[in-house]
C-alpha cells in the first residue's frame, strides 16, 4: 500500500482539527488572492516596460534575459526547497508576511538602481518574494476547506495570480504614458516611477499580511515535527507520479515564461506598437487566459477527483496542454488580432495545467509533503522554466541570425517544450496514486 493509500482525509472533529467558517475561509482566500495579484504586478510590470529599460541602460536582449530569466530563478532555485520544509513545519502567515517584505524591496530597489548588478539583486528580490509566496498560499487555501473542494479554492489564488500578471500589462502601459506625459516622478524616468509607486502602495498588502492568523493543518500523517529523512523517503516514493508530472507542467511553464517574457519585444519590433497601445488588451488577454483557465482547471480537478479513478484529476491537464500546443506559433501571426487570440489561448491552457498541478499535490500528498513537494516543483521549474526559456530564446534567435530572428526563435522553443509538457502529463496520468478514499 503506497502512502497515499494510507492517509484519511480528516473531518473536522470536536476536540480535533476543524475548518475555519466558511465567512472566514473566504475572506483568508481573498487576502491569499489579493497577495498574490500584488506579487504578481510587480515582478511583471519590469516585462512590461523592459523596451523602455534597455534603451535607458544600453542593454542587449541576452541582458534583459538575465534580468527577466536567472535574476528570478537563480532564488527561486536557491530557496524553493528549504521554503518547502519551513511551510510544512512553521507558521506558514510568517513566511508569506516575509515574502511580501522582499518583493516590496526588490520593486523600490529597482528604481534607484542603474547598474546591472544591482538590478540583478532588485530582481532577485522581486522574483524570490513574488514566485515562493506561491508556496505558501497553496498550503494555507488547502487548509481552509475539505479535498473535494480544494481545486475551487485553488482557482481563487490562479485567478489573483493572473489578474497581476495581466495588471501588470496594463497597468505599467498606463504608468508609462502618464508618467511619459508628466515627467516621472524626483527626476526618475518614466519606468523608473511606476517601480517606485508600485513599491510604495505594496506596503499596504505587507500591513495586511501582518494581521492573518495560521490555520490548523488537516489531513497529516506523521506531523510537521517529522524527521526530515523519514520526509524525503516519503516524497522519493512517488517519484513515478512526481517526475513526469514536474516535466509536463516545467514544459508548458517554460512556453508560457517566455511568451510573457518576450510578447511585449515581439509587439513592439514585429507590430510597431507602443506599449501604451498594446498595454490594455494584452492585460486583457492575460487576465483573460488566467479566469478562463482556473475557472476550467478548478472545476475540472474537482470533477476528475471525484471519480475516484486513478489520474482522474488529471484528464483536464492533458487535454490543456493538447489544445494550447498549436497556440505557440502565436509571435507569427500575420496581425496583432490573431497573436493576441493565440497568446490567450497558450496561456488559458497553461493556466489549467498549472492549478490541476497544484491541486492534485494538495490531494495526492500528504500535508507534510505539500510544501516541499511545491518547493522542489519551484526550485526545479524555477531554474528551468524561468532561468532558461527566456535566454533560451535569445541563443536560438542568435543561431537563426540575430534579434530580429526573436519570433521564430520563440515560437521553435514554444513549440518543443510544449511537447515534451504534453508527453509528461501523459505519463503522470498512467502513475499517478489512486485517490484517497
Amino acid at each position: 500500500m503506497t502512502s497515499v493509500q494510507a492517509v484519511h482525509t480528516r473531518q473536522p472533529e470536536p476536540g480535533g482539527e476543524t475548518l475555519p467558517a466558511p465567512w472566514k475561509a473566504w475572506v483568508v482566500l481573498i487576502i491569499l488572492a489579493v497577495a498574490m495579484a500584488a506579487g504578481n504586478i510587480l515582478l511583471g510590470v519590469f516585462s512590461a516596460v523592459q523596451e523602455q529599460a534597455k534603451a535607458e541602460l544600453g542593454f542587449s536582449d541576452f541582458q534583459m534575459s538575465l534580468l527577466n530569466g536567472l535574476a528570478v530563478s537563480i532564488p527561486l532555485a536557491s530557496f524553493a526547497i528549504p521554503v518547502g520544509l519551513l511551510v510544512d513545519r512553521s507558521v506558514r502567515v510568517r513566511l508569506l508576511f516575509w515574502t511580501a517584505v522582499a518583493w516590496t524591496i526588490g520593486t523600490l530597489l529597482t528604481a534607484f538602481a542603474y547598474s546591472m548588478p544591482l538590478l540583478f539583486v532588485a530582481r532577485m528580490l522581486g522574483g524570490v518574494g513574488a514566485n515562493i509566496s506561491t508556496t505558501i498560499a497553496i498550503s494555507l487555501a488547502a487548509d481552509l476547506c475539505l479535498p473535494e473542494k480544494r481545486g475551487r479554492s485553488l482557482l481563487l489564488l490562479t485567478i489573483g495570480k493572473y489578474a497581476g500578471a495581466g495588471l501588470a500589462f496594463a497597468l505599467g502601459g498606463w504608468l508609462l504614458g502618464y508618467f511619459i506625459d508628466s515627467g516621472g516622478l524626483i527626476g526618475l524616468a518614466p519606468w523608473r516611477s511606476i517601480h517606485l509607486v508600485l513599491g510604495l502602495a505594496s506596503l499596504l498588502i505587507v500591513a495586511v499580511l501582518a494581521f492573518l492568523r495560521e490555520p490548523a493543518r488537516m489531513e497529516t500523517r506523521v506531523g510537521p515535527q517529522a524527521p526530515l529523512g523519514e520526509v524525503f523517503r516519503e516524497l522519493l516514493s512517488y517519484w513515478r507520479f512526481l517526475v513526469p508530472l514536474f516535466m509536463g507542467q516545467i514544459g508548458v511553464l517554460m512556453a508560457d515564461a517566455a511568451a510573457t517574457v518576450w510578447a511585449a519585444p515581439v509587439l513592439a519590433r514585429s507590430y510597431g506598437v507602443t506599449p501604451q497601445e498594446f498595454a490594455g488588451w494584452m492585460g486583457a488577454v492575460i487576465f483573460g487566459a488566467g479566469i478562463l483557465g482556473a475557472i476550467i482547471g478548478g472545476i475540472a480537478a474537482d470533477a476528475g477527483h471525484r471519480t475516484g479513478k486513478r489520474g482522474g484529476i488529471l484528464i483536464a491537464a492533458i487535454i490543456g496542454s493538447i489544445i494550447a500546443l498549436p497556440a505557440v506559433l502565436f509571435p507569427l501571426a500575420p496581425d496583432t488580432t490573431l497573436f493576441g487570440i493565440a497568446l490567450f489561448v497558450l496561456l488559458a491552457g497553461g493556466t489549467v495545467t498549472g492549478l490541476v498541478t497544484a491541486t492534485a499535490l494538495a490531494v495526492l500528498l500528504p500535508n507534510e509533503l505539500r510544501g516541499l513537494s511545491i518547493g522542489t516543483f519551484l526550485a526545479v521549474g524555477g531554474l528551468i522554466a524561468f532561468g532558461l526559456a527566456p535566454t533560451l530564446v535569445t541563443l536560438v534567435s542568435g543561431w537563426l541570425g540575430g534579434e530580429d530572428q526573436l519570433p521564430m526563435a520563440l515560437a521553435l522553443v514554444g513549440g518543443v517544450v510544449s511537447t515534451l509538457g504534453c508527453v509528461g502529463f501523459i505519463i503522470a496520468h498512467r502513475t499517478a496514486p489512486h485517490p484517497i478514499r
